[in-house]
Parts: C-alpha cells; sequence; structure tokens
C-alpha cells in the first residue's frame, strides 16, 4: 500500500471549499502562524497531570455538578494527534464485590502541555461533555456552547494551529 500524500489541510476535512481556500492562501502568503499567534498569544501553565485535573475538576464542577465523578485525568503521550485524538474520554465499569463501579478518566495529548490557554479549555470542554452525550450530536454540540460559548470558532483555529504545526513539521516544507 502507498503511503498517502501529506495533506496540509487534513484536519479542516468537512469545512466548505471557500474556507479551505481562504486557509491555502494563509498558507501560501506565509500568514498562517502570524494569525494564529495574533489571535492567541499566551500560553497556560497547566503542564502537570494534578493542575490538569484540578483545572478539569473546577470546569465539571461549574457546569456538570450531576455527572458521575473524575476518577484519573492526564496528560497521555501516546495519543496520535495526526489521528484527531486530542483528548480522550473514557467510562470504565467494573464489578466489585456486589456493586457496579464506573470510572471516568479523561486523557489529553500530550502536544497541548504547550499551547493557547483557549485551546486547552475548548479540549477539556468536548471531553466533559462525553459525561453527558457519547454522541457528537445537536445535544452534545449545544454542551459544549454552552460550556465554552466560542466553542465552534475556538475548534477550527485548534485545527489552523495543528495544520499550522504539520506544516512545520512537514519534511517537504522547511519555510513554516
Amino acid at each position: 500500500m502507498k503511503p498517502r500524500p501529506f495533506s496540509p489541510l487534513r484536519y479542516l476535512s468537512g469545512y466548505p471549499q471557500s474556507t479551505l481556500d481562504q486557509v491555502q492562501r494563509l498558507i501560501d502568503d506565509d500568514r498562517l502562524g502570524r494569525y494564529l499567534q495574533k489571535r492567541y498569544p499566551d500560553r497556560h501553565e497547566i503542564k502537570t497531570d494534578k493542575a490538569l485535573y484540578d483545572y478539569v475538576s473546577e470546569l465539571k464542577q461549574s457546569y456538570l455538578r450531576n455527572a458521575p465523578p473524575l476518577s484519573k485525568v492526564l496528560y497521555q503521550n501516546k495519543l496520535d494527534v495526526i489521528q484527531n485524538a486530542l483528548g480522550l474520554h473514557t467510562a470504565i465499569s467494573r464489578v466489585q464485590g456486589g456493586r457496579l463501579k464506573a470510572k471516568q478518566e479523561i486523557r489529553i495529548a500530550s502536544t497541548f502541555k504547550d499551547c493557547a490557554p483557549e485551546f486547552l479549555e475548548m479540549i477539556v470542554v468536548h471531553e466533559l461533555a462525553h459525561f453527558k452525550e457519547s454522541d457528537h450530536n445537536r445535544a452534545f454540540y449545544q454542551l459544549c456552547c454552552h460550556m465554552l460559548p466560542d466553542y465552534h470558532q475556538i475548534e477550527f483555529d485548534l485545527r489552523l494551529y495543528l495544520t499550522y504545526r504539520s506544516l512545520a513539521d512537514s519534511p517537504t516544507r522547511n519555510d513554516v
């Protein structure tokens, strides 16, 4: 099987062609990095798994008090951002004695240890929304927007950020 050619817009599949054309112009004019830097100049300070757990717990307490408790939250080196796994929510059920115990875990790709705070918040909100809605349906996105009103714009900009990073890491592109 042949390897698939590098597609700089792979994180933006599903967006209209007019949007893809605008992004391609930003890339061609070498303006994508400047756009992102101007919009998201800061980096968050949440570097440890404990700090991440506290951050996620605080957001959960603010918006999803009645949801099951968090068991574990951590940065995960093995999550493959290339395959669009920015974060992962898992619910593990185990029988302990005569009871069924459920554990809720959230794992965030370690790539996001050094990113804009808005990007980390968007990923956390997305994973927390899975506590209430397992599918990516209308109710899921309504909950995301309830927790983070600019959810869709930040998600799009995060995809631009991943696009920019993939261009910088690409062996065929050294000028980004």
